[in-house]
């Protein structure tokens, strides 16, 4: 064990007592990544792309708790709180003005879980799919003429 020294003392009266996984506590609304459930984004939030997602992990881990980002508008969490109580989960909005995230809603277990995708993936609207099947089809087509 290690002596602490006046300094140690200080820059904790300071700055407080240092938490381990500082960053992904501050990333994810205070709780760790390996007890996440599920994480949307704040784009996802506002836009209520992640919503079927949510409820479907609601479903099947009834034990967890909501975090919502405080810094998003209260109108873009009306949805996410509506599933909480359609399920019985509880919820709750975290604002910390010093720091700053990407995340707009995590539903959490107190413990870890260590669930390997936790993100949503974007899916491409199907215009977009649709324009690159035509350019691909295109492209294979001019190849086709040179061999």
């Amino acid at each position: 064990m290690s002596k602490r020294n006046v300094n140690d003392y200080i820059t904790e009266g300071i700055h407080g007592v240092r938490l381990p996984k500082e960053g992904e506590r501050i990333r994810f609304l205070g709780t760790l990544r390996e007890r996440v459930v599920i994480a949307l984004t704040i784009g996802q939030v506002m836009s209520d792309s992640g919503l079927q997602k949510l409820d479907e992990a609601m479903q099947q881990h009834p034990g967890t708790k909501l975090i919502m980002n405080g810094h998003v508008a209260h109108r873009f969490l009306t949805e996410e709180k509506a599933l909480a109580a359609k399920h019985n989960i509880s919820y709750t909005t975290i604002t910390n003005e010093e720091n700053d995230t990407d995340i707009g809603a995590v539903l959490t277990y107190d413990y870890a879980i260590n669930k390997e995708e936790i993100f949503i993936k974007e899916e491409e609207p199907e215009e977009e799919k649709q324009d690159e099947e035509k350019e691909e089809t295109l492209l294979s087509k001019i190849k086709n003429w040179f061999r």
